[in-house]
């Protein structure tokens, strides 16, 4: 059961995440970080720190989608 709504949840960040992943900047920047991270040698050390990056984006995301959110319903108020 847990599976089943950890997919749900997951389905609806992806959703919730198209703002961010259709933004040409943003995209252009994180592939100059990965073409970057190509050049480290110690393949774990690579993906360690691509992971930390990307648990580092995935909480700013949460807090500029938590902003808007709030400056959503304050404008409805």
């Amino acid at each position: 059961m847990k599976l089943k709504n950890n997919s749900i949840e997951n389905e609806q960040l992806a959703n919730n995440r198209g703002w961010k992943e259709k933004n040409e900047k943003y995209l252009t920047n994180l592939q100059k970080f990965l073409d970057a991270t190509d050049s480290i040698k110690d393949k774990e050390l690579q993906r360690h720190i691509i992971g930390r990056m990307l648990k580092c984006d995935l909480v700013l995301t949460e807090i500029a989608e938590s902003e808007i959110q709030k400056a959503k319903e304050n404008k409805q108020v």
